[in-house]
């Protein structure tokens, strides 16, 4: 069934005001983040606030200037891939805001919103402050992430072996994924870029064929601490 325009409004609704706590819980005893953790802490300074990176010549690909939808797949691997590049790429030249980056993401959530509103405060967690926003744009910062690991952790597969029946979503998965991150923009007239390693996991769901419905793409649940990964 598609969104509504009071649903689609209400989502957004969650972006801007609802600091969300963690209504799905797991009681598999080993701690994972994500679906079993209350809400994310802040990304960490570097991610809150604007750095100033070394004068250099940019070389990286530009990455989608304006939010992109996420593509909807069935394939597990290629959807957190796919999420993990959106949830990096922005890029403050645009004229859209975080909540405008961070809209596509809420929009391949949970489509029961039982997992909505600690989505939404992930997805704040790894985008810059509106105060750090506007001093980013001053210098026409850009942002994305290059991945170079994609893997199901061990201990997404212990927490799966310990659930007991129904505590999981059907299709449940986590990909953790490693990469760089990589930000360009101008410093004065001088093109300036910067780069550093990150971590995190990506929970989502991927609901399997069933004889009384059609199985559907894979939707978002939510995302462990930035550079706190399941192992």
């Amino acid at each position: 069934m598609e969104p509504t325009t009071f649903d689609r409004h209400r989502r957004r609704l969650l972006i801007a005001a609802i600091a969300g706590g963690l209504v799905l819980v797991l009681l598999v005893g080993i701690g994972v983040y994500g679906l079993l953790r209350g809400p994310v802490q802040p990304a960490g300074p570097g991610d809150r606030t604007p750095g100033i990176p070394a004068p250099s010549t940019p070389s990286s690909p530009r990455p989608p200037e304006a939010p992109q939808a996420v593509p909807l797949t069935t394939d597990a691997e290629t959807f957190a891939r796919t999420v993990a590049e959106a949830l990096f790429a922005w890029d403050t030249a645009t004229g859209y805001g975080p909540a405008d980056y961070a809209q596509p993401l809420v929009d391949v959530g949970d489509p029961t919103g039982t997992e909505t509103p600690g989505l939404a405060s992930d997805i704040r967690s790894y985008l810059p402050t509106p105060e750090a926003w506007a001093q980013l744009r001053t210098h026409q910062t850009r942002q994305w992430l290059s991945i170079e690991k994609a893997f199901v952790p061990d201990a997404w597969e212990v927490a799966v072996a310990q659930a007991a029946p129904g505590q999981l979503p059907p299709g449940a998965i986590a990909y953790t994924i490693e990469g760089t991150r990589q930000r360009d923009g101008t410093w004065g007239t001088e093109p300036v870029e910067a780069s550093r390693p990150v971590s995190f996991t990506v929970f989502l769901a991927c609901p399997p064929p069933a004889p009384q419905f059609r199985t559907g793409p894979c939707h978002l649940l939510r995302l462990s601490q930035l550079d706190n990964p399941l192992r």
